[in-house]
């Protein structure tokens, strides 16, 4: 975190008429907490929700430019990724031309059928495949809009460059390659725009949401999704679930930005749409690519359970947690009438009901929850740092000597100490 934020954060105090004390109490937590954040200190992005809160104003203000930290230790995710940067962003010559290897790809239904084969493996977290398959994906979606011969041919070309780029994005953003996500879902949008696809265009706007999310760009998520809602908008006769879908996840965009943001009256409000949305639909909707990552009202439940732990860390909101995902469409034999949400999205719920376990002092229910993610899912909760945390505060919190499990969790999250 940055001096610059440390002192935005001093002068609204001061603005407010609070003390250290006043804030603390205000914010919820210890007035250390708060004397850390003023000195510029790292604190974790959910600490500012909380300062935020204290202050009545919104987290992005706090926000403030400043000289990055020195970027330590990403020299293999650098070469293991080269090939992906080499396709997606190729170097341009002063004739405006990408300067490209020429390829000639096969059909265009093969490349397609190919893309949604990587984005299966994608969905089983088999990361490594992906990255190998992407960089000759992308030069073949290119030279296929290249080589297309008349107008039409290139319209279909550049609807399956733009399936290609969505995939690409939203590996990326997984894995937290954010300049390189935003390449590709910015590029997906505006070729899916030339092929007059608006539904792939709205898709890249939910993923582009997504990453606005990760990189604690609140305002311009929630402007993004709620201008995007209210342009797809489906008609009163519309019935199609696809359309349904992708307008509900545009409105889980804004919920989540308003409450990140600590707008809680715009937060409200995008909820509501969300659940009108989930009422649409008995059942988990489409999924990618008519939609980014699948809607209903499983969906929509696990995401309005998530804001609970987003609005505070206290004992209050874990209990709220672990009460509701037992309640509703989150029970087991609902789940089973209306079907799950997607496996990545589950799999952060249960990230945040293990979470929910730990603020309450019950470690080994946190385990429990935390291995039966690990097992379903190894690869995918390496990249959570929802996962990263709860395993820290187990390790910071913990009286008695750590189990061969609790150590093996650290292990393979890469945290020590």
């Amino acid at each position: 975190m940055s001096r610059e934020v440390g002192d935005n954060i001093k002068r609204l105090r001061r603005i407010a008429g609070q003390s250290q004390e006043d804030l603390a109490e205000a914010s919820l937590l210890s007035v250390s907490t708060v004397q850390k954040a003023e000195r510029g200190r790292t604190v974790r992005t959910e600490t500012l929700h909380a300062i935020a809160r204290g202050l009545g104003v919104t987290t992005s203000k706090l926000f403030a430019a400043d000289a990055p930290d020195p970027v330590v230790g990403d020299d293999a995710t650098k070469r293991s990724l080269m090939p992906i940067r080499a396709a997606l962003m190729p170097p341009v010559g002063v004739d405006g031309v990408a300067m490209i290897p020429v390829h000639t790809p096969g059909g265009l239904a093969e490349l397609r059928r190919s893309v949604l084969a990587t984005h299966e493996l994608y969905a089983a977290d088999d990361f490594g495949a992906v990255a190998r398959a992407l960089p000759q994906l992308l030069r073949d979606a290119e030279a296929t809009v290249a080589l297309a011969e008349d107008d039409g041919a290139r319209q279909a070309a550049e609807r399956v460059r733009a399936l290609t780029l969505l995939v690409s994005g939203k590996f990326l953003t997984q894995v937290r390659q954010y300049d390189l996500a935003y390449a590709a879902l910015t590029k997906a949008i505006r070729t899916a725009q030339s092929a007059e696809d608006r539904r792939a265009a709205a898709v890249g706007v939910i993923g582009l949401g997504w990453l606005l999310l990760r990189q604690d760009r609140f305002t311009d998520c929630y402007n993004l999704a709620v201008r995007a809602a209210e342009e797809m908008e489906p008609r009163i006769s519309d019935t199609d679930p696809a359309r349904v879908g992708m307008w509900g996840e545009l409105w889980m965009r804004a919920a989540a930005a308003a409450v990140r943001d600590n707008r809680p009256q715009e937060a409200k409000a995008a909820r509501r749409m969300v659940a009108r949305a989930a009422a649409g639909l008995s059942v988990e909707g489409a999924a990618f690519p008519m939609t980014w990552g699948g809607f209903g009202p499983v969906t929509a439940s696990v995401k309005s359970v998530e804001d609970y732990l987003i609005r505070g860390d206290g004992r209050a909101e874990a209990r709220a947690v672990l009460r509701l995902s037992e309640r509703g469409v989150l029970r087991r034999d609902a789940r089973k009438r209306s079907g799950n949400t997607t496996a990545v999205n589950w799999g952060r719920h249960r990230l945040d009901v293990a979470h929910a376990h730990v603020l309450l002092g019950a470690h080994q229910a946190g385990m429990e929850v935390l291995t039966a993610v690990k097992t379903a899912q190894p690869e995918w909760i390496k990249h959570q740092p929802m996962a990263r945390r709860t395993m820290s505060d187990i390790l910071r919190t913990r009286k008695r000597t750590l189990t061969v499990e609790m150590r093996d969790m650290a292990a393979h999250l890469g945290i020590s100490g």
